[in-house]
């Protein structure tokens, strides 16, 4: 039988090699994507941790491609793909995460009774200032909250006042304020807790 892990099988250079590349590459290019968000949004000790792991799976995808990579190009195709397979995975990753808050700033283009007592019924802190616009005046309504509940604010905006403008930003640091309660706390969460009362 055929040992398809020995280095002079052709199995092992031309499909084994490349699919190991891919993963290390997918792998090294998620971490690294999460690992610039945290340090982003204040983790200082996951980001060097995260760091080291990024980087020592980077030099085995390298160490393969550099071996093979003058007599398999599929090397090189393995390479880019995890490349940008890795970028997307992260993506996907730090989007079901959820980190930070966001500052959510809605000028609506009619009768904001209903939209605000909604919002304060379900315990979003709101500022409300008078501006004037392009057409006359407008309401400026302002709102940070937590990442995770950015998209349920959107929902409600598009129920309530659905040709209202909005925006949504990230926020660097928030002192204070009212937020919505959180229904419970994930594991993940206690852990970003605890990495925040350290730094």
């Amino acid at each position: 039988m055929e040992n398809y892990f020995d280095p002079t099988s052709p199995v092992y250079t031309y499909l084994i090699v490349p699919l190991l590349i891919f993963l290390a590459r997918v792998s090294d290019q998620s971490i690294g994507t999460l690992r610039i968000i945290f340090v982003s949004k204040g983790y200082r000790y996951i980001g060097p941790f995260l760091g080291f792991f990024e980087v020592i799976i980077w030099l085995i995808a390298v160490r393969f491609a550099l071996e093979y990579i003058d007599t398999n190009i599929l090397c090189y195709v393995g390479y880019g793909a995890g490349f940008a397979m890795g970028n997307f995975v992260g993506m996907v990753l730090e989007e079901k995460i959820s980190l930070g808050t966001v500052l959510v700033r809605i000028i609506p283009k009619k009768d904001t009774t209903e939209l605000v007592k909604y919002l304060r019924e379900n315990n979003y802190g709101l500022t409300i200032m008078d501006a004037e616009g392009s057409i006359g005046p407008v309401k400026i309504i302002l709102t940070i909250v937590k990442r995770k509940h950015a998209q349920h604010i959107i929902e409600i905006i598009n129920r309530f006042n659905p040709n209202a403008f909005y925006t949504v930003e990230e926020v660097k640091a928030v002192n204070r304020g009212i937020f919505k309660r959180q229904e419970a706390d994930g594991l993940l969460t206690n852990i970003m807790r605890g990495a925040r009362k350290a730094n």
